[in-house]
């Protein structure tokens, strides 16, 4: 063995911090008595059309590589999809993803060279704010404010998004605070980074998930406001929407001129996603009205729920989320939000995501999804309850 030459991984990646709600969930494994809200997930399986179209898929031999882009089909649902809810988008502006992720990590190769700068709006998921430093880039974080409900000070961002930079990251509706961006801002936002040459990655992926008090299909977005040809990217996914978290189906809307590049780098990461899957994407798109219908009324009455039942609770403050399906709450007097919710776990049988895992602005909160029955919502907060007495 080389003492000189040790086999580790580039010191960037050794750097970087492991996910921390990954962390506190390892703390719970093995438990069956851990009620788990740590993840964004539902607690409810994909629906039964979804799951037999796959397996139709299947059983006809569906098993061998597609187009780097995706199958025709499904992109040109995707574009109808998508038309339906914006401006019209052509099919040949999609390219499917082996998930959400690896739609963010792809785009990210697709613009980002290491020393460049991001600007990203947090807090946020870790993901999306790591990819950049994983390329090499600077990340500048710009954070929301705690209030009512989490808002963001548009001046603050506006003078973060300095010439030079080369993307700003916004995810809305946000996950873990649940801030939707207001029309508006997205304007005044469009036209900043288009005078700088500034791209726009919007992480799209719960555009559906909108708690508005008139409804609406899906949350303001970059995609009703840009053309085709400004550097503008939305990033998706079927996993939030359709109740699909473990397909791994993503999608990328991005301009025309980024096409070619972007089958290069599809190729070069994963190929294509799962054919059968794809299949399965289109059914989720053609048949799944009623699905989003229906999530988003459960997402509602759980978010009611759960905001109602914190807020009544000593020591914690819950803003309510107008969009996604997640509660962001500061508990008073935490400064170790990871301590705490590994504490949760051994003491209560709670599992809920530290807010430190969303950067150093979401220290001394926490997140609980509240993708789950009311019933199990109950129970979990009565576990916190008699966690905070003792």
């Amino acid at each position: 063995m080389s003492l000189d030459h040790p086999a580790v991984a580039r010191a960037l990646v050794r750097e970087m911090g492991a996910s921390r709600i990954r962390e506190v969930a390892n703390v719970g494994i093995g438990r069956n008595d851990v009620l788990p809200f740590w993840f964004g997930e539902p607690d409810q399986v994909t629906p039964a059309f979804i799951r037999d179209a796959a397996k139709a898929a299947l059983d006809d031999g569906d098993t061998f590589y597609t187009h780097n882009y995706g199958i025709p089909p499904l992109r040109e649902a995707i574009a109808k999809y998508l038309s339906s809810l914006h401006q019209p988008i052509d099919a040949g502006r999609i390219a499917v993803t082996s998930s959400g992720v690896s739609a963010l990590m792809v785009l990210a190769q697709l613009i980002i060279s290491p020393g460049d700068r991001v600007v990203a709006v947090t807090p946020l998921w870790p993901n999306v704010s790591e990819i950049p430093k994983i390329l090499g880039a600077e990340v500048v974080r710009v954070a929301l404010q705690f209030g009512e409900t989490w808002e963001l000070d548009l001046q603050q961002l506006l003078d973060a998004l300095t010439p030079g930079t080369r993307a700003v990251l916004l995810n809305s509706p946000n996950n873990p605070t649940g801030w939707v961006m207001p029309r508006a801002q997205q304007e005044i936002v469009l036209a900043h980074c288009r005078r700088h040459g500034i791209w726009i990655v919007a992480d799209d992926v719960y555009e559906r998930l909108v708690y508005s008090e008139q409804p609406h299909p899906c949350a303001p977005s970059f995609l009703d406001i840009a053309d085709a040809d400004d550097r503008v990217i939305s990033s998706n996914s079927f996993s939030k929407s359709w109740l699909m978290t473990g397909w791994r189906l993503g999608w990328l809307v991005a301009p025309p001129a980024l096409m070619p590049d972007l089958g290069k780098l599809i190729e070069f990461n994963t190929s294509c996603a799962p054919g059968f899957v794809q299949r399965a994407g289109i059914v989720a798109i053609e048949r799944g009205d009623e699905i989003i219908g229906n999530t988003v009324a459960r997402y509602r009455l759980a978010r009611d729920f759960l905001y109602e039942r914190l807020n009544a609770l000593p020591g914690i403050t819950a803003p309510r989320p107008k969009g996604a399906m997640y509660l962001f709450f500061r508990v008073d007097g935490v400064n170790d939000s990871l301590a705490l919710c590994k504490q949760l776990v051994r003491d209560a049988g709670l599992g809920l995501a530290p807010g430190n895992a969303f950067g150093a602005e979401g220290e001394g909160y926490v997140r609980w999804c509240f993708a789950s029955s009311l019933e199990r919502l109950e129970d979990g907060v009565q576990r916190l309850q008699r966690f905070l007495s003792a």
